[in-house]
Parts: C-alpha cells; structure tokens; sequence
C-alpha cells in the first residue's frame, strides 16, 4: 500500500499558516473527508475547472464533455470569457454546471467598495493576487466574512440569473480548505438554494509519484493538511450539505501525462470521488491570463477526449456520474 497524502496544485505557504491554526487534527487513519454518502462501488465525477476563462478554454471544456469523459464543469462568473461559456452551457444541456468561486486573483462581482476587506491590497478594486498574503489575511481575522458571504452569493446569482442551473460550488485556488472562508461559503450556497460543495482533500498513493522528483514538495504538505480535512468534514455535515469522498488529480495539476492518468484511474477508492481537470486550448486569449497552467491544458484535452481514458475506466469499473447525481 503507497503512502496517502492531500496536496493542492499552488499551496504555497498559506497551508502551514492555516495548519498551525487549526486545532483539530485528522483522526488517525482518516484518509479523507467522510461525506454523508457511502457507496459500495466507485465512482467518480470528472470536473473541469475554469469554465469561462477564455474561449479556448470553453470550447476545450465542452468538446471534453461531448466528445470525452468530462461529465461536469465550475464557472468562473468574473472570468473575460463568461458570456460565451453561458451560451456553450446552454447549448449543452447535459452538461452540469457550477460556480468556481474567485476570492483572489480577479475582479469581484460586488462593488469594489462594498467589500473592501477582501479587496484591500489589491490594485483597482481588484482582489488580492497573492495567495499566501490572503490567506495569511484569512488567519489573522482580517476578511469580514460578512463581505465574503455577500460577494460568494453576488457570483452565484450571476451565474443563476444567466439561466444556469448551478449543481454545486469549488472555488479558485481550494480556498474554501482554510477554516476562515468555509463557513460563509456554505451559508451562501444554502441561501442560493446549492447543496453541494467540492471536498478539497486529495488521496493520492506516493508510489504513483515516487519517479516524479517535481511532486514530491507536495506529499510533505501531508501532516499541514491533514490538520484542516475533519473541521471541513464537519462544516459540510452542519450545514446538512453533500460532498464527495475527496479530490483526484488534484497533485498532479500541471503535471499530468497519459502514464500518471492511468496510474490514478486505476487506484480510485470505492465510494465517490472528484477528479479535477484544467483542459483548454493555449491560444493567444490565454497568453493574456495569468495562470501557470498553459500547455498542460492541451495535454489534458488529448486525455480527457482519448479512447484510451474510456477503456481504462471501463477495466477499472468506474462508473462515471456528475454533481446532479449526488442530489
């Protein structure tokens, strides 16, 4: 058996901020967050983030969905790209959709003014762009939850008002990990009738990375994290909200290849868990964005829309199911 651990694609030094805070440490031999679903067989929701960045990105997400194993998708309602991703939604009806939350690196929804502990430090009313610096911000009781709760309601509306259905909510960067943002976030999904929420806790068997020096840095965020997953646990189970086992792929972000995908596919646990994607099509729109994930995002696509990812679903005997089926 490979060593579990929960790691997070940009981390940075916000986790052991949030770690040190956190006073309720994993029980030992919790390898996830439980959610209030138990199954008996495995299966999994494949997501696409960042539904809405640019075109490319949209057009990529949605041919993953209709021509591979995509089977749901976050939007990101302050994202250039918006309106486009709306129109491809719905012209997809199958497709399900949520709301990726954006608290850091972007524009609000809200007026700037209306929310200024989360858009102090930021230039023009924009969000704070350093992830360690909101988080440490987060910690040391600086972000009115108040404000977050009203700019995470703002986003959901957006996309609600815009005629999606929205299934569930994430957010940019797995902020809602920090016990400081969580609690707001779920009583804004509550208040916008969503029910189900991303567990951001990865599982991951180290043997799957133990040739990749690159990924290493993230197995040692193992004890830091472990620190946060029962508190999140809790929040969810409170708030009478549904959330999978835990997240895939998450560790691999940037870094994911046709030989990791497969190793990952094949070692799903049973019970339901999220697998995160990021596919989208590095153009010239993308060069304009600030994101470390460029050419990744092809090789996520070729994955994703493979014959070869339906036949190893298929011999692990992964069913394949969305956010909707949880409800």
């Amino acid at each position: 058996m490979g060593i579990r651990f929960f790691a997070f694609p940009t981390l940075g030094s916000w986790i052991a901020l949030a770690a040190i805070e956190s006073q309720d440490p994993l029980p030992a031999g919790t390898l996830a967050v439980e959610s209030r679903l138990q199954w008996r067989v495995r299966r999994l929701i494949i997501n696409a983030d960042d539904f809405g960045l640019t075109p490319g990105v949209n057009r990529a997400i949605c041919e993953a969905h209709t021509q591979g194993v995509v089977t749901s998708t976050t939007l990101m309602a302050n994202a250039s790209a918006f309106d486009h991703a709306v129109q491809l939604a719905t012209a997809t009806p199958s497709f399900d959709v949520g709301c990726h939350i954006v608290l850091v690196d972007g524009l609000p929804v809200s007026d700037p003014s209306a929310i200024r502990t989360l858009t102090d430090g930021g230039r023009h009313g924009e969000f704070e762009r350093n992830l360690s610096s909101f988080a440490a911000r987060a910690i040391r009781g600086r972000l009115d939850p108040a404000q977050i709760e009203q700019e995470v309601i703002a986003q959901i509306a957006k996309l609600q008002t815009a005629g999606i259905s929205v299934s569930h909510i994430d957010t940019h960067k797995h902020l809602h990990a920090l016990p400081q943002i969580l609690p707001p976030l779920l009583r804004a999904a509550k208040a916008c009738g969503i029910r189900a929420i991303r567990n951001p806790f990865g599982r991951v068997a180290f043997s799957l990375i133990v040739g990749r020096p690159k990924l290493w840095k993230r197995w040692g965020e193992l004890t830091l994290l472990n620190a946060l997953a029962s508190r999140f646990c809790r929040a969810v189970e409170a708030e009478a909200m549904i959330t999978p086992k835990g997240s895939l792929g998450v560790a691999a972000t940037g870094a994911l290849d046709e030989r990791l995908f497969r190793l990952v596919l094949e070692n799903v646990p049973e019970g339901t868990w999220e697998f995160v994607t990021h596919p989208g099509y590095n153009d010239t729109d993308l060069d304009r964005v600030r994101t470390r994930l460029r050419h990744s995002r092809e090789t996520e696509l070729r994955l994703l829309t493979s014959p070869d990812t339906r036949a190893s679903l298929a011999r692990a005997g992964i069913e394949l199911i969305s956010y909707r089926n949880l409800l």
